[in-house]
């Protein structure tokens, strides 16, 4: 039997990445696959697998580190034939590790404090922010974290912490310090507001009546956060139209008992996954995004879709690869594995990146229209709303036809009103004749 260092795999675009959950303990048995540690980035929560069976003899990281690939985070004891890595191979590992409890790395941060500690006083409120003589020990924060706020003299009990849990990261530490610096802290009495936006005054409910707080989930704080920045920064336009999937959906009801005999669940959604990239393909200023200056538009030969989820914990955007070289029941198993994985809390970086473009179906719960926020970086997003039966005349009586409502929220800086029409009318034709979809 042998030990092995264990480190982070492979995990995609992310680093430093913080641990929310450490699934493992010294002396517990695992198997290859077995879930040792839960990951948080701002977009999905992943899980790292034990590359090998045996008995874990150390944890090395605790609930609150960053980690990034190849970082050393355990030991396990190899059991039975397991394969073990050579020698060599252990060194690099051992050298790995020995940057993780070193606090070296944090040692260039203090540098910038000759810049940042002059400007505090310039708030009225500063002195409810920066203390040096308290410290903010209650306050949900790594060591790292602490440390970092102490060298540029932040009390964190003034600071509102973003990560899990309310916990307090450097980047909760740096906007509170921008925040001071640009005269945006909030005065006594109000909640603290944008550059520019009024706050909103702060009220104690309980004068009217009985009231209970409950701590938003962990998704919705990471999702509102984006919402609000994309609210902020793009200018919305949303148009609003409806078609008749009268022959869509009775086809798709043709469909029904073949695409079960193959255990796949035939939904509108996936017939307006195609009509939409069919759309996108005509209109290519939809599946695109602004450059970081606003002053060019990056359009893309890829059509990555991604579907709004509804899961226990609050709504999720997994996407969906490549939907215009997928066929109708390919569609219909891969959305099936996403929001399987959405509900289960399984999703990974690689499921939620890529997304050119956003759908957002309410249609199975109700409603008329909604008015979607864009999923920046993207430009455009649609929202459908439940289809009902309607009288529609055809020239000499009212005949019943199924209607669907729809919307296109987009940026109006990369897209203009009559563009935006025309869009949501291809939509609706393709929609309509699912036959132009071959065209």
């Amino acid at each position: 039997m042998a030990t092995q260092q264990i480190t982070i795999p492979d995990i995609g675009d992310f680093d430093s990445v913080e641990i929310i959950e450490i699934l493992v303990s010294a002396g517990d048995t695992v198997s290859v696959d077995d879930s040792l540690l839960t990951l948080e980035s701002d977009k999905a929560t992943m899980e790292i697998p034990s590359p090998v069976s045996g008995t874990v003899t150390k944890v090395a990281v605790s609930i609150g580190d960053s980690v990034s690939e190849g970082d050393y985070i355990m030991d396990i004891e190899v059991s039975g034939d397991a394969a073990v890595p050579a020698p060599a191979e252990e060194k690099p590992a051992e050298k790995a590790a020995a940057p993780t409890p070193a606090p070296a790395a944090e040692a260039p941060k203090p540098e910038p404090v000759p810049q940042a500690a002059p400007p505090v006083p310039v708030a009225p409120a500063a002195s409810k922010l920066v203390n040096a003589q308290s410290m903010g020990a209650k306050s949900h924060a790594s060591p790292s974290v602490r440390s970092f706020a102490r060298k540029l003299g932040v009390d964190l009990a003034n600071v509102s912490g973003t990560g899990p849990k309310g916990r307090i990261q450097q980047t909760d530490v740096e906007a509170a310090i921008k925040a001071v610096m640009s005269g945006q802290t909030a005065a006594p009495g109000q909640a603290a507001g944008g550059a520019g936006i009024p706050p909103v005054p702060t009220i104690d409910f309980s004068q009217f009546g009985e009231t209970e707080t409950v701590e938003l989930g962990r998704i919705k704080k990471i999702s509102g956060k984006f919402l609000h920045t994309s609210w902020l920064n793009v200018p919305h336009v949303t148009q609003f139209d409806e078609c008749d999937i009268t022959e869509m959906d009775q086809f798709r009801k043709d469909q029904k008992a073949a695409a079960e005999k193959q255990g796949i669940k035939l939904t509108p959604l996936v017939f307006v996954m195609k009509a939409v990239v069919k759309a996108l393909q005509e209109f290519p200023s939809f599946n695109a995004s602004l450059s970081p200056d606003a002053q060019s538009i990056i359009k893309k030969g890829y059509y990555n879709i991604g579907i709004a989820v509804d899961t226990p914990n609050g709504l999720v955007v997994p996407v969906v690869k490549d939907v215009d070289k997928k066929g109708i029941y390919e569609l219909s198993r891969d959305l099936m594995e996403i929001s399987a994985k959405a509900r289960d809390g399984k999703l990974g970086p690689a499921d939620m990146s890529g997304g050119t473009f956003t759908i957002s179906s309410l249609g199975g719960i109700g409603g008329t229209q909604f008015t979607p926020i864009v999923n920046a970086p993207e430009v455009a997003i649609m929202g459908l709303s439940k289809a009902k039966m309607q009288p529609v005349w055809n020239g000499s009586e009212f005949v019943p036809r199924l209607i669907m409502p729809f919307s296109v929220s987009y940026d109006h800086r990369a897209i203009d009103g009559a563009e935006g029409v025309r869009f949501t009318t291809a939509v609706g034709q393709y929609l309509s004749d699912l036959r132009q979809l071959i065209l």
